[in-house]
This record gives C-alpha cells, structure tokens and sequence, in this order.
C-alpha cells in the first residue's frame, strides 16, 4: 500500500530588524522572548535576526561617548540627553537588563551584522539569537567598543563560532551583500527605525512593544497559519465509532 506525502506543520517565522548599539532592540529582544516563553508553540517559532544600521557615519572604532554624539544630533545639551538615557536604564532594568549607556561609545555596526549572518549560517537561527545576545551585553552591560574587532571576535568565541573563521570573515567583506539586503529590505517595509519586527513576511510591528502585544501577536499569526476544522452538521449519523456502527 502506497501512503500519500505526509504533511509537514508549517513554522512561524519572526524576523526582527535591529542594532546591536540599539537601547530599545535589546529591551524588544527581552520582552519577545517573554511573550514565547509563555506561548505554547514556541518550539515551532524560528526568530531571525536582520540588520539595520542606525547610524551608517559612526566611526569605526569609536571613542566619543554616545550620550555626546547623540546630544549633537538632537541640539540638546549633554545632562538632557544623559537624563533621557537614564530614563531608559531604569525601564530596562525593570526588564532585567545592565544598561552603562553613560558608558558606551557611538560606533560602527557593519562587523557585528556580518558576524550574525556568519552565526545563521555556521549554525543556524539557535546560535544566531545567541550572538545576538552577546554582542548585546558586550555592548550596553560592559559598555565594550562592538566595532573593534577583538571585542567582535571575544563576543563569537564566547557562544560557539570558530576563532579563526570569525577572523576570517571581519578581515575581509564577506557577508556585506547579506547586510545590505536586510537594510534594503527595511526600507522596502518603510521601516525607518528599530526594532521592527515582521512575523510570517505578513504582520510588522514596530518598536519594543509591551509582552502582552507580542503574546496577541503570537496568537492571531498562529492561528491564521494553522486554522481549526470547522465542523458542520449536527451529530454524528451515519458514523461509525470504537462502540460500534449508529443505526
């Protein structure tokens, strides 16, 4: 006897635009995981990281601190901004997180990114999420240069990847075709800021939404991707069942 193709549970996909220099990416990356955390279809969620390039003018080994270039471009002064980024290292420690924007360097991304499409394709969207944490914490919790190449390559040692294949990549342009996709791709969706998040290339939410957002989200994807039978009639005459044949 011939069996028909067996069918295959099609996955969610969540594909999230942001930068590792990004104060709210990292709170939206903590509060997505939440909202999986508690959804009971996770293990058939594969989140994707895409790259978007804040400021394309940052040097590449930085040395100003951000609160000074960010008070630059926004014509305020260097306590407004520093009282506006404080703001933020106390929403995200109610999330959890060690913020030292007061600390951090403005800086170049364009490495970091192409390390992230390095870890996809060494070992998928798993050690992808983990670098993306990494480069994270290297950046806002130890307030580390993620433009400079050692703190890059510390960052995809520490979750798995190949020393010398991290070297490999940063020490020429590999992956800067994938980089310039995902920022094509950005504009493409009118996405001018990060996080954007995109589930199944069919909703876009911007911004690092409260959990519930996301665990709505999550829901209403899942169930237009996999809906219930909608059974009609009334019971079930003419059926027959483990006790037997309705007469």
């Amino acid at each position: 006897m011939k069996l028909g193709p067996v069918a295959v549970v099609p996955h969610m996909q969540i594909e999230v635009w942001s930068d590792v220099v990004c104060p709210w990416c990292f709170v939206g990356k903590r509060r997505l995981e939440a909202a999986l955390d508690t959804f009971e279809h996770a293990g058939d969620v594969e989140v994707v990281f895409r790259s978007f390039e804040l400021d394309p003018s940052a040097p590449q080994h930085g040395h100003e601190l951000t609160s000074v270039a960010l008070a630059r471009k926004l014509g305020r002064s260097e306590d407004e901004t520093r009282q506006m980024q404080q703001q933020l290292i106390d929403l995200a420690a109610s999330e959890g997180l060690e913020m030292r924007l007061h600390d951090n360097v403005h800086t170049n991304t364009v490495d970091a990114h192409r390390l992230l499409h390095l870890a996809r394709e060494t070992g998928g969207t798993a050690l992808q999420r983990q670098l993306a944490e990494s480069l994270f914490a290297a950046y806002f919790t130890r307030a580390e240069d993620v433009g400079d190449h050692e703190v890059l390559t510390a960052a995809a040692v520490a979750v798995g990847l190949d020393e010398a294949r991290v070297r490999e990549v940063l020490a020429s342009q590999e992956y800067a075709e994938d980089f310039a996709a995902d920022v094509a791709q950005a504009r493409a969706y009118g996405a001018t800021g990060v996080p954007f998040f995109v589930v199944d290339r069919k909703y876009g939410v911007s911004g690092a939404q409260p959990v519930e957002v996301f665990g709505q989200l999550l829901d209403q994807a899942w169930s237009e991707s996999h809906p219930t039978l909608q059974t009609v009639g009334g019971d079930a005459d003419g059926a027959c069942g483990p006790d037997g044949c309705a007469i």
